[in-house]
């Protein structure tokens, strides 16, 4: 009798990156061992979890000897090594379709998807702070070390200032050189 490959996902419970891979393992019909990798408390500067995955993101999946990382890769493997209930269609066409929406998914939402989080629990917040104290610039006509705003006016003030164009990360020594 031949002995069952154990599969291993290294996920978190909040990242919607491993839960895509959750779903694929559900609909796959594939049984799993569910190991936390809790990227709140650091974990995943663990370096047992370095080996597994070099970018020391969830999640990371472990197929018997092999392991992996990302979850559309992790995804397309599971496709490919367990044909059975295809997550993808046969039809060509369709296929590069879902592929391309995926794709789009995991390598142009996903990682604006945090940046639109914060900027939208923070934008009302910093509105309230500088309502009252915006004149040029956040805290009047003054530049003062305080929160940059997220209102265009003001980003375009500070865009102008002389402190703030020479500060520009492509105007420093180590930046890379423009054509």
């Amino acid at each position: 009798m031949a002995e069952t490959v154990k599969i291993t996902l290294y996920s978190h419970w909040l990242s919607s990156c491993s839960q895509r891979v959750r779903i694929a393992l559900n609909l796959k019909g594939l049984d799993y061992e569910y190991k936390t990798v809790n990227v709140l408390n650091g974990k995943i500067f663990d370096p047992e979890f370095e080996k597994l995955n070099p970018v020391k993101f969830v999640p990371a999946l472990v197929d018997g000897d092999f392991g992996i990382a990302d979850s559309f890769a992790i995804i397309l493997y599971l496709e490919d090594k367990y044909p059975q209930h295809p997550l993808l269609p046969q039809d060509l066409k369709k296929k590069a379709l879902n592929i391309q929406i995926a794709s789009i998914v995991t390598s142009s939402i996903q990682p604006l998807q945090n940046t639109c989080v914060i900027l939208t629990l923070f934008s009302s917040a910093i509105e309230k702070l500088i309502k009252e104290t915006a004149g040029k610039y956040a805290t009047g006509d003054e530049v003062y070390l305080s929160l940059f705003p997220t209102l265009a006016r003001l980003s375009q003030a500070y865009d102008e200032h002389p402190a703030f164009q020479a500060a520009h990360p492509l105007k420093q020594p180590d930046a890379p050189l423009q054509s």
